[in-house]
C-alpha cells in the first residue's frame, strides 16, 4: 500500500510540475512593542488574501508561501495594533518586524476585537505550530473562548460537537471521565487517542494502560487540538491520533487577573471555579493557576460525587530566545456508582439503581517542566520532562447485573501508576532551491510502573477502600514495568509553491513486563469454592519496529487545499487487563499487539470569518484487532460472558463532512453580529475480515455507529451569545458477535438516539450570566453497555437538566499604558 501511495505522489508531482506555477515567498519576523519587547500570541493579517498567521511565545512569526504580489499587511494583539504596510513578495523570503502600539480609543478597540474574531475563527492548526509539523494532516481545533456550551458540567456532546466522526460516551456524572472515540474506535476513557495536556502525557500509562481518568476542566482551557491518525509519527503510535488540551496562560494585560465562576443545576449540582493569572511588568514572569470544585447527587439514586481539581503554572522568559515553564496538576474525586441495568430494568424505569455499594475513587498528580529555545529565525527547540503519580480505586459488586446484590464481601481493584518521561524536538527550516522546507526531529524516553491489586473488601455499603488481607491480596497482585524509547523525523519538501510532500519515520522500542501472582479458583454449582490455587506469573516482552508515513498538500488557491496522508499505526496490549477477575469478562492470555495504517484524502477551504468546509474520506486497516466476543463455554453454569481477544483484521471506511457558514458576516464582513450554522456528518462502514472464527467474519465492528450527525446554530451580538445543537447517533453493536440482547445486558444493541441542547450567555461589564439546558426534550437513552465499572450492564444517560452559572472577571496592576 505504501509503495503504491508513493507512486501516486510522484505522478501528481509530474502532472503539476509545469511552468504554469509561479514562484512564491514568505514573510517572517517578530512582533514587538515600542520598547522592543516581544509580543506573544499576536497575529499578522494579510488583508489582501484574508489570511492570518499566529506568532509564537517569543513573538516570532512565519507565513506560509504566498503567490508573488504586493500585499496589505498589519499585525495586532489584544490591546495592541500596528500600522498597515505594503510588502512586495517575490520568491524567497521577506523579513519585516512589526512595531505594535497600545490601542488608544474605543473605536480602535472595537476594530481590533472584530479583526481578532475573524482570525480566531480559524479551526485548523497551521502547517507549523511551535516545534510540530501539521502539513498535509487533518487537524481540528476547538476554541474554548468562542464556544457557547455547558463547560461547568463538561458536556462533551456540546464541546466536541464540531469534531467529525466521534462516538461520545455519556456514562459518568458531570463529565468526570471523557469518553470519545473517532472513526470507529472505542470511546472507553479516550484510550485510542494519544491524550496530552500542553504537549505531555496525562493517561495512566501511555503504553500498558492508556486510559485517562483525568479530564482537564474546559473552563481552564484555551483550546483543544485534535490530529487524526497521521499524528502517529510525531506523538505516538495510536490509531486515533492526538488529543491535546492546551491551558490558558496568565493575562498579559494585568499583573493579577482573576475569574470567579459559581454554578448550580439539576440533581443537586454545585460548582465553583476560581482562576488567577498575570504577567510581571517587565514581561518576563507569567503565571496561571485555578481551583475547581463540583459536587452533585446524580440523576439516579446512589449517584453522588465530589471533585477537586487544581493547576498551577509559572513561566520565566530568561532570555529573549529562552523560556522555561513549570506545571503541576492535581485531581481527586469520589463517586458513588449506581451500577448498570438490564434491558428489562431500563425499559421499566431507567432512573432506578440496583447497586448501592459501588464506589470509585481517583487521585491524579501530574508534573511537567518545559523549555523553549529559539536558535535564530530558522531553528527552534523544545524539551519537556514530565511525570505522573496516581491511584485509581474501584470498590463494589462486580457480579452480573441480573443477579441481586444480597450483601456479602465486595471486590476492590487498586491501580497505582508511576511514570516519568522526557521528549525533545528540534525544528529547522531549510532553504533549498529557493524554497523553505521545514523539518523536525525528536526523541522520547519513557518509563512506567503500574501495580494492580485485586482482592476482597468488607461487606459494608460505604467507601472503605481497604482489603481484608492487605498483606496478601486473595485474588491477584501484579507489577507492570515498561520502557519505551523512540526517535522520529518528518520533513516538508516544497516541490512547488503550491505542492508539498511530507515523508516521515518513527522508530520505537517497547519493553513490557508483568510480575506477580493470581489465584485460580474452582467453584461448585452453588458457587462455593472447591479449590483455590495461588499461581506465580512472570513474563516480559521486548520489540522494536519502524513506522513510516507520507503526506501530500496541494494548495489549489488561498481558500482551497487538497490533502492526503498515509501513516502506519501500532497499539500495544494492555498488560494491566490480563489478570483482572471479572465474571463478565475474560481476557485471552495469548493477546497480541495491534498494527495497521490510516489513510486520509480530503479537501478543505474557507473564507476567514465567513465560511469554512472540509470533506475527508478515510480508511483504517487493523491487523489483529482486539475486541470482545460473546461466549458461553465456562462450566458449570455456562453463563454468557465477554471474551477479549485478537478477533480478526478489521477495516473502517468512512466519509466525514463539516461545513459552517456565518450568514451575517458573509453578507457584511464588518458586521459586529454573527449568525452561524454548522453541519457535522460522518458515515462509517466497519467490518471484520480474515477472522479465525467463522461466526465473526463479515460482522460489524463493535462501538461503531454507521451514522453520526450534528448540527447547530450560534448567534452572537455584543455581549449576548446563544446556541442550539441537535445530535444524532445511529444504533450499533457493543460486541463483535453482534448480539442483539443478552440476560446480563453487557452485550446487545445500543439503540439510536437524538438529543437537543441549548445554551445562552449574556455579558455586562465584568459580569457574565450563563444558562444551559441539556437534553431539553428529555430523551431516555444510553450510550454504553459496560462489562465492569461503572456497570456492569446498561448505563443510562442523564435526563433533562439545567445549569446556571454566574461569572465575574477583573484585574489589577495593569502592565500596559
Amino acid at each position: 500500500m505504501l509503495k503504491h501511495y508513493i507512486i501516486i505522489i510522484v505522478l501528481i508531482y509530474s502532472i503539476f510540475n509545469t511552468s504554469s506555477f509561479g514562484q512564491g515567498g514568505r514573510i517572517w519576523g517578530q512582533l514587538k512593542t515600542s520598547d522592543g519587547s516581544p509580543l506573544e500570541e499576536g497575529w499578522v493579517f494579510n488583508r489582501t488574501l484574508m489570511k492570518a498567521v499566529k506568532s509564537d511565545s517569543l513573538g516570532n512569526y512565519l507565513s506560509p508561501i504566498w503567490p508573488p504580489g504586493t500585499y496589505v499587511i498589519y499585525a495586532f494583539s489584544t490591546g495592541f495594533q500596528s500600522p498597515e504596510v505594503k510588502l512586495q513578495i517575490d520568491s524567497g523570503k521577506v523579513m519585516h518586524d512589526f512595531i505594535l502600539k497600545p490601542v488608544v480609543s474605543e473605536l480602535d478597540a472595537l476594530l481590533i476585537q472584530a479583526r481578532r474574531t475573524e482570525t480566531l475563527g480559524l479551526k485548523r492548526l497551521e502547517s507549523i505550530e511551535g516545534t510540530a509539523i501539521y502539513e498535509g494532516k487533518k487537524s481540528e481545533v476547538i476554541d474554548l473562548n468562542q464556544l457557547v456550551a455547558n463547560t461547568a458540567n463538561n458536556n462533551a456532546r456540546q464541546i466536541y460537537g464540531k469534531i467529525t466522526g466521534l462516538n461520545i460516551w455519556e456514562s459518568d456524572a458531570s463529565g468526570l471521565q471523557l469518553g470519545i472515540g473517532g472513526r470507529g474506535l472505542s470511546p472507553n476513557r479516550t484510550a485510542n487517542f494519544n491524550t496530552r495536556q500542553n504537549g505531555y502525557d496525562i493517561s495512566a500509562d501511555a503504553l500498558g494502560y492508556p486510559e485517562s481518568y483525568y479530564t482537564p476542566p474546559p473552563e481552564a482551557l484555551e483550546r483543544i487540538e485534535i490530529v487524526r491518525g497521521a499524528a502517529s509519527l510525531q506523538y505516538g503510535t495510536q490509531f486515533g491520533g492526538l488529543l491535546n488540551f492546551v491551558f490558558k496562560k496568565g493575562s498579559t494585560d494585568y499583573g493579577m487577573q482573576w475569574t470567579s465562576r459559581a454554578s448550580a443545576g439539576s440533581y443537586g449540582f454545585k460548582h465553583t471555579f476560581q482562576s488567577l493569572g498575570g504577567t510581571s511588568k517587565n514581561g518576563k514572569l507569567q503565571y496561571y493557576t485555578f481551583y475547581q470544585y463540583k459536587e452533585g447527587n446524580g440523576w439516579r439514586p446512589n449517584g453522588e460525587f465530589s471533585v477537586n481539581t487544581g493547576y498551577a503554572s509559572v513561566a520565566w522568559q530568561a532570555l529573549r530566545s529562552f523560556r522555561v515553564t513549570a506545571e503541576y496538576t492535581h485531581l481527586d474525586y469520589l463517586a458513588h456508582q449506581p451500577g448498570g441495568l438490564t434491558d428489562t430494568y431500563f425499559n421499566d424505569n431507567p432512573q432506578q439503581s440496583v447497586r448501592s455499594r459501588n464506589w470509585f475513587k481517583v487521585n491524579w498528580n501530574l508534573y511537567a517542566l518545559h523549555s523553549d529555545l529559539s536558535l535564530g529565525f530558522r531553528t527552534r527547540m523544545n524539551i519537556r520532562v514530565f511525570g505522573l503519580q496516581a491511584q485509581r480505586l474501584s470498590l463494589g459488586n462486580l457480579e452480573r447485573i441480573n443477579v441481586a446484590d444480597l450483601g456479602g464481601n465486595r471486590t476492590l481493584i487498586d491501580g497505582r501508576f508511576k511514570n516519568i518521561g522526557a521528549e525533545g524536538r528540534l525544528l529547522h527550516i531549510f532553504g533549498w532551491f529557493g524554497r523553505q522546507h521545514p523539518g523536525v526531529i525528536g526523541g522520547r524516553v519513557y518509563h512506567g510502573k503500574t501495580q494492580s491489586i485485586q482482592g476482597t473488601a468488607n461487606n459494608q455499603s460505604g467507601p472503605s477502600f481497604q482489603l481484608l488481607t492487605p498483606e496478601n491480596p486473595d485474588n491477584s497482585d501484579y507489577t507492570f514495568p515498561n520502557y519505551n524509547y523512540s526517535l522520529f523525523a518528518e520533513q516538508v519538501v516544497q516541490l512547488l509553491p503550491k505542492i508539498s510532500i511530507t515523508p516521515g519515520v518513527r522508530w520505537e522500542y517497547i519493553q513490557t513486563s508483568a510480575k506477580g501472582y493470581y489465584h485460580q479458583q474452582i467453584r461448585d454449582l452453588a458457587g462455593n469454592i472447591i479449590t483455590d490455587t495461588k499461581i506465580a506469573d512472570q513474563t516480559s516482552r521486548a520489540r522494536s519496529f519502524m513506522l513510516a508515513g507520507l503526506g501530500l498538500s496541494y494548495k489549489i488557491t488561498s481558500q482551497l487545499e487538497l490533502y492526503s496522508n498515509l501513516s502506519q499505526n501500532y497499539r500495544a496490549i494492555n498488560f494491566t487487563d490480563l489478570r483482572i477477575n471479572n465474571p463478565n469478562l475474560m481476557v485471552d492470555s495469548l493477546l497480541k499487539d495491534e498494527s495497521g495504517y490510516t489513510f486520509d484524502l480530503g479537501i478543505r477551504g474557507g473564507k476567514t470569518g465567513a465560511w469554512m468546509y472540509e470533506v475527508t474520506g478515510f480508511y483504517i486497516r487493523y491487523k489483529d484487532r482486539i475486541g470482545q466476543i460473546l461466549k458461553t463455554d465456562r462450566p458449570p453454569l455456562y453463563l454468557d460472558y465477554r471474551f477479549r481477544t485478537n478477533i480478526a483484521n478489521a477495516e473502517n471506511t468512512g466519509v466525514e463532512v463539516f461545513g459552517e457558514y456565518n450568514i451575517l458576516q458573509g453578507m457584511n464582513p464588518l458586521s459586529l453580529a454573527s449568525l452561524s450554522v454548522f453541519i457535522n456528518a460522518a458515515y462509517i462502514h466497519s467490518v471484520y475480515v480474515q477472522s479465525r472464527d467463522p461466526s465473526i467474519e463479515g460482522n460489524s465492528v463493535e462501538m461503531v455507529p454507521p451514522w453520526v450527525f450534528r448540527t447547530g446554530i450560534t448567534w452572537k451580538r455584543k455581549g449576548v451569545k446563544a446556541a442550539i445543537q441537535y445530535s444524532f447517533t445511529d444504533k450499533h453493536f457493543s460486541d463483535a458477535s453482534n448480539a442483539i440482547r443478552t440476560s446480563s445486558a453487557v452485550e446487545g444493541i445500543i439503540p439510536a438516539y437524538s438529543i437537543l441542547d441549548a445554551s445562552l450567555s449574556t455579558n455586562w461589564r465584568n459580569w457574565t450570566l450563563e444558562a444551559n439546558l441539556n437534553n431539553m426534550l428529555n430523551r431516555i437513552y444510553f450510550t454504553r453497555r459496560a462489562e465492569s465499572y461503572p456497570g456492569p450492564g446498561i448505563i443510562p444517560a442523564e435526563a433533562r437538566n439545567l445549569t446556571l452559572t454566574l461569572q465575574y472577571k477583573g484585574g489589577i496592576f495593569p502592565t500596559k499604558k
